[in-house]
């Protein structure tokens, strides 16, 4: 019988090469990241919790944000269980695909090396790295707006207009996830604008935007029948108000940028943008900075008008990363983008062994305020002593006087107390008061846990009787160490008889 004849092996093209390359040292870092989230060395933070809330009662909106990241949540929990790990397991996968994303966008404008650099400089970068090991609206807004970027420049290279269905699909789910998306629409029309050859992309950019919206339309129509309560949410969170502006919150919201970007890398943008006469002679660097400068100027100017979180910078950064690693390799400044690399990794390998146990070892008690996990401890600790308090008092209701510990209560106590209820009298301040009202009970027992002893007067006064106080005190310090003021958190736990109704 004749051998098959073996078929040519055709040898692996340079750009394929790289582009395994790229593939593989993403994928490591996710795998590292994953691996590290399996540990479950940290807790949720109450926000995380509060959103593993939502993913139990799925809906088109919630107080705060859209319902994306709620979705999520009860994709993951129903393949992982309801732990840390599966509430967080999804982020960095959605990190990976936003990388592999840059990568093609990169390799779209540039090269296949710029491609490399820039999925690699991304899937590094410091605020990657801490929104990949928490589960919050920033990993769904990032892919979506990598997506819609990627989408943007086929459909305005080629003919095949199905792109710009591909852009308002992104647009609508990105809105969907957080409604900073709506910087994405300002960069694309600012773009469009500008350039006399460009706007002929308008009509179809228009026809995206309204599929977009007709995506994100149900959000819009929870929102309506909800008096609009995560609009006028995102509105006070810019907190416009008290002195005409805040030079401080400025410099503090800039500075925290050399954190989010890396300080090799925002230095590096700021340079370019300074150089902007030789640096963004070309389309192609024009097209990035329209995506990169808005959203980050916008956030500059609320901050010095108010406050700014520093991720709320985060999607200038898709495009600023290609932009950066591009004029770096065009400049033969490769190194600083290696260096860049190494410190970002080297950090992450810190915080995720631990700044304090690292700093034992030298014989230095690190205080908590430079931990950066220090504020993702403790919660399940307060979670089992809270849970032997409510397994005394069968049948009371459990109650907190703030969102975030009823959120962390509701996650870690056992089993979940999904009747849980949030005190507060005066108006509806998160989903907790938007849904639960009104099912305080007249005559109902409660346990109620508080660490506000400014709260507890005026509640203990709405019941017919009060048992004597428990106190709980969690420590999230070094096993071993003697734990600071800043390591101990104190509550209160009350068992409450006869509710009288509120005042």
């Amino acid at each position: 019988m004749a051998r098959p004849t073996p078929r040519p092996t055709r040898p692996e093209t340079d750009e394929e090469r790289t582009f395994r390359w790229a593939l593989w040292s993403v994928f490591l870092i996710t795998v590292a990241r994953l691996l590290w989230l399996a540990l479950d060395r940290t807790d949720l933070y109450p926000d995380e919790a509060q959103y593993w809330v939502w993913a139990q009662h799925l809906d088109w909106g919630y107080f705060s944000k859209p319902p994306m990241v709620a979705w999520l949540i009860a994709v993951s929990t129903r393949i992982f269980g309801n732990t840390g790990p599966g509430v967080r397991m999804l982020s960095p996968l959605l990190h990976f695909a936003t990388a592999m994303t840059i990568y093609s966008c990169a390799r779209l404008l540039y090269d296949y090396r710029t491609a490399f650099w820039s999925a690699l400089t991304y899937a590094a970068l410091p605020g990657v790295t801490v929104s990949a090991t928490i589960m919050s609206t920033d990993a769904p807004l990032l892919l979506c707006w990598a997506v819609a970027l990627y989408a943007f420049l086929r459909a305005r290279a080629g003919a095949d207009r199905r792109w710009w269905v591909v852009v308002g699909i992104a647009i609508g789910l990105g809105l969907l996830s957080k409604y900073a998306m709506a910087y994405w629409l300002l960069c694309a029309f600012l773009f469009v604008g500008l350039w006399r050859d460009e706007r002929r992309h308008l009509p179809m950019l228009l026809g995206a935007t309204a599929l977009g919206l007709l995506i994100y339309a149900p959000n819009f129509l929870w929102n309506f029948a909800n008096n609009f309560v995560s609009y006028r949410h995102t509105e006070s969170n810019a907190a416009l108000g008290g002195p005409l502006i805040h030079p401080r919150s400025l410099l503090e919201f800039f500075g925290a940028q050399f954190g989010v970007f890396g300080p090799l890398l925002f230095g590096a943008l700021i340079a370019l943008m300074v150089l902007a006469g030789r640096t963004l002679s070309d389309r192609r660097a024009q097209l990035l900075t329209c995506f990169t400068l808005p959203p980050l100027v916008l956030m500059l100017a609320l901050s010095l008008l108010s406050r700014a979180q520093p991720n709320w910078a985060g999607p200038s950064y898709v495009a600023a990363t290609i932009l950066v690693v591009a004029w770096l390799l065009a400049s033969g400044r490769r190194i600083i983008i290696i260096v860049s690399l190494a410190l970002h990794l080297v950090a992450a390998l810190l915080v995720a062994v631990g700044l304090r146990n690292i700093a034992a070892v030298a014989g230095v008690n690190l205080p908590a305020r430079y931990d950066p996990l220090n504020r993702l401890q403790g919660w399940r600790t307060l979670g089992r002593a809270v849970s032997a308090e409510l397994a005394q008092h069968p049948g009371a209701t459990l109650m907190a006087d703030n969102r975030e510990l009823l959120a962390a209560l509701m996650f870690y106590v056992e089993p979940h107390p999904f009747d849980a209820l949030e005190w507060d009298p005066n108006g509806v301040h998160d989903q907790f008061e938007l849904s639960q009202r009104p099912a305080f009970d007249v005559g109902g027992d409660f346990l109620l846990v508080s660490q506000n002893r400014e709260n507890i007067g005026p509640i203990l006064a709405r019941f017919k009787e009060v048992g004597p106080p428990q106190a709980i005190t969690v420590f999230t310090g070094r096993r071993g160490a003697v734990a600071s003021p800043a390591e101990q958190r104190h509550y209160a736990v009350y068992f409450l008889r006869g509710f009288k109704g509120f005042p």
